[in-house]
């Protein structure tokens, strides 16, 4: 999720971060007030900051989630994807997309124009 989709879309995040809840992770923060913020990661090419929407711990494994919703800007959120998968899969860590109901075509596509078609979201 882009900078501006997270300022109106809260009420997305505090559904993740209570669906992660209940999976059984721990250590959950998330890219929101009143919660710690994730580790931002950065480009060296491009100089580009990026913060995944949630981290959390599970079984002593560390996942970093990325919310996949319709954007005017699908080119940030793919540079974004790609940058987390990279850093994640350096690190032995996962890296995983959750979307929700109306999202989840334009998520496929955009997984599948980047190969991580492999990959597979959460569906909230």
């Amino acid at each position: 999720m882009i900078q501006k989709q997270k300022e109106e879309n809260q009420e997305i995040l505090e559904q993740s971060i209570s669906h992660l809840k209940f999976s059984g992770f721990e250590n959950i923060k998330a890219d929101m007030p009143n919660y710690e913020t994730p580790k931002t990661f950065k480009s060296q090419r491009s100089g580009l900051e990026i913060t995944p929407d949630l981290s959390a711990t599970k079984n002593g494994r560390k996942y970093f989630f990325d919310i996949s919703l319709k954007s005017e800007k699908p080119e940030i959120l793919k540079s974004k994807w790609l940058l987390l998968d990279t850093f994640s899969r350096l690190k032995s860590n996962r890296f995983k997309i959750i979307t929700t109901r109306g999202h989840f075509k334009f998520t496929e596509d955009l997984l599948k124009e980047i190969n991580l078609s492999q990959k597979e979201f959460i569906r909230i």
